[in-house]
């Protein structure tokens, strides 16, 4: 099973607290970007953010991808910004081979990493190591928006 039907086999977190469940779910309601191993090398370039299209199923979860494939120096780098709308979640907590930052530019919202529930602003900063539980929702009363940066390394396991 692939991460994206894995993702879409889960259900999405109920209440406040960000616990998985493993249930079955009608549809693929998710927002989820799967980093890109093959194809051309990325080039240094710039991407402008009204050329991008949304992507995603989830209710009120958009993502805008800028960069996705392999570089010189990694098997894969993905990065782009994802707006969640108030009570929205891209898709439920899930892991990964790659390490992924975010950063929350604007809104407010719960990461959970780990276990562990966070809230978070703009400016905040989240780091999720290779395979390490994670997720986010807006549990904001406006818009969240936050950038992600997903990167695998030649030598990942």
């Amino acid at each position: 099973m692939n991460r994206r039907q894995l993702l879409t086999s889960m259900t999405a977190l109920t209440g406040t607290a960000m616990i998985p469940d493993v249930l079955a779910q009608s549809g693929p309601q998710i927002t989820h970007v799967d980093t890109k191993t093959n194809g051309p090398l990325l080039q240094s370039s710039v991407v402008k953010v009204e050329s991008l299209q949304p992507e995603g199923a989830a209710p009120g979860a958009k993502a805008y991808v800028h960069f996705n494939g392999p570089t010189k120096q990694l098997v894969a780098l993905a990065s782009g910004l994802v707006t969640l709308e108030p009570g929205a979640q891209p898709h439920p907590p899930h892991q990964h081979p790659e390490e992924e930052i975010m950063i929350v530019g604007e809104g407010t919202g719960e990461f959970f990493l780990n276990g562990v529930a966070s809230q978070v602003k703009a400016g905040d900063m989240v780091f999720a190591e290779s395979n390490v539980l994670h997720g986010v929702r807006n549990t904001g009363q406006t818009r969240m928006t936050f950038y992600f940066i997903k990167l695998m390394g030649k030598t990942t396991s």
